[in-house]
């Protein structure tokens, strides 16, 4: 699915460089990421790209901005059910999404399951006597979950990835170098067993991963009294890791810290600093990020098969600004250089 849907976007770089008629031509890389992991996710939960899951995203979107701003809300409980103008569009925007995927639930239902997604596996289960069946309540909860988490978390570090490869020209050619070598066949996307020998752009990933985390922060609640730097902590405490922070943190990961290194990750994540848990983008345990493989699988479909045909650099336009909707972004998009290698090829033979 991701490589179908990146050669399509190819296919559009490919249509924009030839009316720019100069080789290269300048895109909007976030928003080429939001609608490739969009079209994606569609089809890994629904089978299909289809209207209703693309006015799910759209409205998932401007929930995510009014959600930032509820961070500054007073911490008084039963805050988020008072009639503000605020959480009243919010609870509109969870009801269109409710609706829309309720729809969508019901009319594969009584299309019949069947085809190769997530929501068949959850239909099995609603049917199912072997097990406890999901409500369709529950399916709609997780189909909401999937869907943000596998397009928001690919989003972020597909459109920082190919930032920093822009800013760091010297590991775009690194790569491009590793991933032609690897990959021999152009007219394929690369395996599973072909991603697992790009050892540099997995490091690439994963120091993007550091430096430009998803997420800033995550919330937790204490399963049991415990006790933790010698501060008791109560059962159902909540307690807030700072991302961000322990990405940043210099007794953790070193002096260098401040600077983009991919190859502190060149004997795995485990011994990339003093602690083994130290990379927090997708967070530990049983509430981990279930879609972690295949952020990271899908990304590096992308950029190896993007590396292949184009180099990249950042336009003159771009504005660093990023923060945080959710998930990181930058402000005032992504806009990159995008030249056309095989075309400058063709001219050189």
């Amino acid at each position: 699915m991701t490589s179908e849907d990146t050669q399509k976007m190819i296919e559009q770089w490919c249509t924009q460089i030839e009316e720019m008629n100069d080789h290269q031509a300048e895109i909007d890389m976030r928003c080429y990421s939001d609608n490739l992991t969009l079209a994606v996710i569609e089809r890994v939960i629904f089978g299909e790209n289809c209207k209703e899951a693309r006015e799910v995203f759209i409205a998932g979107k401007e929930g995510q901005k009014l959600a930032v701003y509820a961070f500054a809300d007073p911490p008084i409980p039963g805050f988020r059910y008072l009639p503000t103008r605020r959480n009243f569009q919010l609870w509109k925007i969870n009801k269109l999404a409710t609706r829309k995927i309720t729809h969508l639930i019901k009319t594969r239902f009584v299309r019949g399951v069947s085809g190769d997604d997530l929501l068949r596996l959850m239909l099995e289960a609603y049917m199912s006597k072997e097990v406890e069946p999901l409500s369709t309540e529950e399916m709609v909860g997780e189909c909401k979950t999937l869907f943000a988490a596998g397009q928001d978390t690919g989003a972020s570090l597909l459109t920082w990835g190919m930032f920093l490869l822009s800013n760091y020209p010297e590991w775009q050619e690194k790569i491009r170098e590793e991933v032609l070598r690897e990959c021999q066949d152009d007219s394929e996307a690369p395996s599973i067993d072909v991603l697992g020998k790009l050892k540099l752009l997995n490091m690439f990933l994963l120091e993007t991963l550091r430096v430009y985390s998803p997420v800033p922060f995550l919330m937790r609640k204490t399963a049991y009294d415990t006790t933790l730097a010698n501060i008791k902590v109560s059962k159902g405490t909540t307690i807030t890791i700072p991302v961000m922070m322990l990405h940043r943190c210099k007794e953790i990961w070193g002096l260098d810290v401040d600077e983009f290194n991919p190859m502190r990750f060149e004997k795995g994540i485990s011994r990339a600093a003093k602690n083994m848990h130290t990379l927090w983008a997708f967070s530990y345990g049983p509430r981990g990020c279930p879609g972690r493989s295949y952020a990271m699988v899908q990304v590096q479909t992308v950029m190896a098969m993007v590396l292949r045909r184009f180099s990249f650099s950042l336009s003159s336009r771009y504005v660093h600004m990023p923060m945080y909707y959710i998930t990181l972004v930058p402000r005032y998009g992504l806009p990159l250089i995008v030249q056309n290698l095989v075309d400058d090829e063709t001219n050189d033979m």
